[in-house]
């Protein structure tokens, strides 16, 4: 991680999606954001929108099959149903995004967490995100205010939810 890259605050959906680099990224995959930042990343960009109390809810753009199967955002990393469908859309011919755009190996069998492979398919599916519009990921940009990864993987950090 460049220790010089620029903080950002937490995204704000007034101010569109929260911009992807290969520095947040890496920094996803590390595990040195909360979870919630990271479904934060993937709701923006399904069309959820900040509702009350910290819910956001399908709007105009969730894609409708999101819209129907979760009409209030999913917990993407503790819940296996939504990271199964997360899963599930990332076209074919994406599946090897993270290996090839980020050089991504996996994780050691020691360091093999459910939270941890549900970061990496979220990872896969923004990768997969910028390739379906032709965007590209530029190296650097804005992060949130990183975190130590957590002393316990399976708990993740102070208010990830338990992994279902």
């Amino acid at each position: 991680m460049d220790a010089a890259a620029p903080a950002a605050p937490e995204p704000d959906a007034a101010q569109g999606p929260f911009p992807l680099s290969r520095a947040l990224l890496e920094a996803v995959l590390e595990d040195r954001t909360s979870d919630r930042f990271v479904c934060r990343l993937i709701w923006e960009r399904l069309g959820y929108r900040p509702a009350a109390e910290g819910r956001w809810q399908a709007g105009p753009d969730t894609p409708p099959a999101w819209a129907e199967a979760f009409p209030e955002a999913p917990e993407l990393i503790a819940e296996r149903p939504a990271s199964v469908r997360l899963t599930r859309s990332i076209p074919p011919e994406h599946k090897q995004l993270l290996k090839q755009q980020l050089g991504f190996a996996g994780y050691r069998i020691g360091g093999l967490y459910p939270r941890r492979t549900r970061r990496a398919t979220a990872v896969n599916w923004l990768l997969a995100h910028l390739a379906e519009r032709g965007e590209s990921m530029p190296e650097e940009g804005p992060l949130p205010p990183l975190l130590d990864p957590p002393s316990d993987p399976v708990a993740g950090h102070p208010g990830d939810l338990p992994v279902g």
